[in-house]
C-alpha cells in the first residue's frame, strides 16, 4: 500500500473511529494488516506531542492548569479489573487524580469550562469514543489526535 493510502487509512480510523474490519474491507487489505498500519502509523504524529512529564513541567510554570478527566472507553474483557469503572459500568482508560488535584478541580469549576471548550474539538475524533488498543498503548493515539487537531486548526508550532 502506498504511504498516502496508509495515511488515509489511519486518518479514517482516528477521525471516524472505523474498526479494523471496516478499514480492511474499505482498503482491500487484511484486518491484521489494517491493525498493523494503524499501530505503526499512529506513532508518527504522536512523536512531537508532549509526554506526561513534559506537559507537567510546562504546567508547573503556569499560574494554573486545567486537567481534563475524560473517561475514554476501551475494548477490554470484564476480568481486567484495573481498567473497570464501577461508576460508568465499563472498561475505561483514565488518569487517576490525587485528592489534592480533585479539590483544586472543584475549586475552579467555573474556570474548567475554558478547558472543556479547548478539549471539545479533540472529542470530535471518533477514535476517542472507544479505544481499540491495549490500555498501555492508549497514550499514542491521543497524542496523535492532539497533534493532528493542532495542525487542522493551524496552531501546530512543531
Amino acid at each position: 500500500m502506498a504511504p498516502a493510502q496508509q495515511a488515509l487509512l489511519v486518518l479514517a480510523h482516528l477521525r471516524n473511529g472505523d474498526t479494523y474490519a471496516r478499514l480492511a474491507a474499505g482498503f482491500a487489505i487484511g484486518t491484521t494488516t489494517a491493525w498493523r498500519y494503524v499501530r505503526e502509523s499512529v506513532d508518527l504524529p504522536a512523536a512531537p506531542a508532549d509526554d506526561v512529564h513534559a506537559a507537567a513541567r510546562r504546567a508547573a510554570r503556569l499560574t494554573y492548569a486545567i486537567v481534563d478527566g475524560t473517561l475514554i472507553p476501551i475494548d477490554r474483557l470484564a476480568d481486567e479489573r484495573p481498567y473497570y469503572s464501577g461508576k460508568h459500568r465499563r472498561h475505561c482508560h483514565r488518569r487517576r487524580l490525587s485528592h489534592g488535584q480533585r479539590d483544586v478541580n472543584r475549586a475552579h469549576a467555573r474556570i474548567r469550562a475554558i478547558g472543556e471548550r479547548a478539549v471539545a474539538p479533540m472529542k470530535s475524533w471518533k477514535a476517542l469514543t472507544k479505544l481499540r488498543c491495549c490500555p498501555r498503548r492508549a497514550t499514542a493515539p491521543v497524542q496523535a489526535i492532539l497533534v493532528l487537531q493542532l495542525v487542522e486548526e493551524g496552531r501546530y508550532s512543531g
